[in-house]
C-alpha cells in the first residue's frame, strides 16, 4: 500500500469534512450510557475515544486474532485523534465505522467515524494507530499475518 488516504477534501483550508457511513464496509452499533453524558448533557469528549477504541478492538475479537489475555503479540496505541462535528446524545445508539488507511510491517492506521440518527455524515471522525509489540519486551515486530489478514480487509476496496 503507497501511504495513507487522506479525509475528504477539506471545505476550507485546514478543515476536515464528515465522511458518511457509505465510506465503511464495516459498522459497529454502540450503545450509549448514561454515565457517557456530562454535565452539559452531550456523550463526553473522552467518551467518543472509548467507542473509537471499542471498535477497533471488537473488530479484532470477533475475528479471532485478540486475545487481550493471552496474545503474545499486542498492539499498543501510539497516535489518536479526534475532530468534532456534531454532539452525539443519550439515549440514542451511535454506530462506529472503520477502515484501514495504511498498513505498514508493525503498524496500522485505523480511521474511525462515528454516526447517530439519521444524518448520513459522521458527528466524528478520526484515527487511532496501533504498533505491534512484542507484550514481554514492548518493541515493535511484525504484524501477524493472521491479524495482517483480518486488517487488510478493512482497507478501502479489499472487499472488508
Amino acid at each position: 500500500m503507497s501511504g495513507e488516504t487522506s479525509w475528504a477534501a477539506p471545505s476550507a483550508p485546514g478543515r476536515d469534512v464528515p465522511l458518511t457511513r457509505a465510506d465503511f464496509s464495516h459498522l459497529l452499533p454502540i450503545t450509549t450510557r448514561w454515565m457517557d453524558v456530562d454535565v452539559y448533557g452531550h456523550v463526553n469528549n473522552v467518551v467518543y475515544y472509548s467507542y473509537f477504541d471499542t471498535a477497533v478492538n471488537e473488530h479484532l475479537i470477533r475475528h479471532g486474532v485478540l486475545d487481550p489475555l493471552t496474545n503474545t503479540i499486542i498492539g499498543l496505541v501510539v497516535e489518536t485523534r479526534c475532530v468534532y462535528f456534531r454532539s452525539l446524545t443519550f439515549p440514542a445508539p451511535v454506530e462506529a465505522g472503520v477502515r484501514v488507511s495504511r498498513l505498514g510491517s508493525s503498524s496500522v492506521r485505523y480511521e474511525i467515524a462515528l454516526f447517530q440518527g439519521d444524518p448520513d455524515t459522521a458527528a466524528a471522525q478520526g484515527h487511532f494507530v496501533h504498533v505491534y509489540v512484542d507484550r514481554a519486551s514492548q518493541r515493535p515486530v511484525p504484524i501477524p499475518d493472521p491479524v495482517r489478514a483480518v486488517i487488510g480487509a478493512l482497507v478501502p476496496g479489499a472487499g472488508g
